[in-house]
């Protein structure tokens, strides 16, 4: 960044093991300029370190939702304003010794750090350190630390265009219907559109499809991110990676041009780690996407038509669709939703991370919500691989893997029990998680 003179548009964050000032003034000196405490405030507020804060047992009070050890807890916030007083005061008195005014002139002044005892310490025997300490040949004058802002050409952005003509439904609740060209240079489209529908209708939103915004190209990165209730975006081309990042109640449908020369089955429509984070929503892809597809989705419904590896890593929620290959470690770290995956060649069973999930056969409801899903992406993306299913469903219908988190199937039985049983769901919920 110094040597191509970008250092200044950018704040470099350092954190871990930060406890006293010398630390701070330590990482600033390397070029830091923000620093992130965790544990030592943590431990000020009265944390132990059981470290078993996943278990809701914290003998403390600070890790749990359990009211009685909460009576435990006895930290202040007086406690972690007095700890970086005398981090402060630390700093000040460190500066003071090296000949700087401000942390701002001490941050990436790495001469000044006296290197030898850490270097020649048998610890860093066969370690080259060269590189964290080295100073680039840049002149005097050139800035170290942030110092102006980064123009993020957002008044060039094509929300701005889509805010201008969904004007009535945003002002009034009225549909509208947009159709614009799109080029990979347009990033997070969508996403400016769903802040300003989310400050008049706050999370609820709109009714599915009040706007819908029809698309013709390639999306840049982020298509559709967090796109809330209520916004439609239909796309005949193709998108990049990250389409719905944390959709959030909001529709996308991506699927090739209709003057495409090549089979949609067989090529790629989206890039990697489409709807990371997603909450609610939906997305029909009609294509092959990239890798980490649907990693912690929480909530949305997606159809896709082939994934590359770790599909639907660390899932919480949700269901999944896919009709087509998959690639390695699908289902790592998947602890909730649930996944249908087509497996004609029935060899999916070799790429699944078999740690936290099962493979199961689909019941009756299961199949039922298959189908009109299915439909539903037929519908939406003329898919051929859909329509070849739906077409002979008594045959193809055997065909699926239902991918199950073995926890999670624990507690939708629980609440199912304590729903019959007229008990509260929710305590049946917190004590199956437990495992009890």
């Amino acid at each position: 960044m110094l040597l191509n003179n970008l250092r200044d548009r950018i704040v470099v964050q350092v954190d871990g093991q930060l406890k006293t000032g010398r630390d701070v003034v330590i990482a600033a000196l390397l070029g830091a300029e923000e620093f992130g405490f965790a544990t030592a405030p943590l431990v000020v507020s009265g944390c132990v370190m059981m470290r078993v804060c996943h278990l809701d047992t914290c003998p403390v009070g600070v890790a749990t939702q359990n009211p009685e050890l909460r009576k435990r807890f006895t930290g202040k916030p007086e406690f972690v304003v007095n700890f970086f007083e005398f981090i402060a005061t630390e700093v000040r008195e460190l500066l003071a010794e090296l000949g700087f005014r401000s942390l701002d002139e001490a941050i990436g002044q790495v001469e000044v750090l006296d290197t030898k005892a850490a270097v020649g310490h048998w610890k860093a025997h066969g370690l080259d350190l060269t590189p964290i300490l080295h100073m680039p040949d840049v002149p005097a004058d050139a800035p170290k630390r942030s110092m102006t802002t980064q123009d993020h050409g957002l008044e060039a952005a094509l929300d701005n265009e889509l805010i201008r003509q969904a004007a009535p439904a945003l002002e009034r609740g009225e549909k509208v219907e947009i159709a614009s060209p799109i080029h990979n240079v347009n990033r997070t489209v969508g996403t400016m559109l769903g802040a300003e529908l989310t400050r008049k209708y706050g999370g609820q939103g709109l009714p599915d499809d009040t706007i819908t915004v029809r698309f013709e190209g390639s999306a840049g990165q982020s298509f559709g991110a967090f796109l809330p209730r209520g916004i439609t975006l239909r796309l005949e081309g193709d998108a990049n990676d990250y389409t719905g990042k944390g959709l959030s109640g909001g529709r996308i449908v991506v699927r090739p041009s209709k003057v495409a020369p090549f089979v949609a089955e067989e090529n790629i429509i989206a890039g990697n780690v489409v709807l990371y984070g997603a909450t609610a929503g939906e997305v029909f892809l009609r294509g092959v996407v990239g890798e980490r597809f649907c990693v912690r989705n929480s909530g949305a419904t997606a159809v896709v038509e082939g994934v590359g590896d770790h599909g639907c890593e660390y899932m919480t929620g949700g269901r999944v669709v896919v009709i087509g290959g998959t690639g390695r470690n699908f289902g790592a770290g998947m602890s909730g939703g649930i996944a249908y995956v087509l497996d004609q060649e029935g060899t999916f069973a070799l790429r699944v991370n078999h740690e936290m999930v099962d493979l199961e056969v689909l019941d009756h409801s299961d199949l039922e919500w298959l189908k009109t899903t299915l439909e539903k992406h037929q519908r939406e993306t003329d898919s051929a691989v859909a329509k070849r299913l739906l077409a002979d469903w008594e045959t193809s219908s055997k065909q699926f893997k239902k991918v199950m988190p073995r926890d999670y199937k624990r507690v939708l039985a629980a609440e199912a029990q304590a729903l019959a049983e007229g008990k509260d769901p929710i305590e049946a919920v917190m004590m199956a998680a437990k495992g009890k």
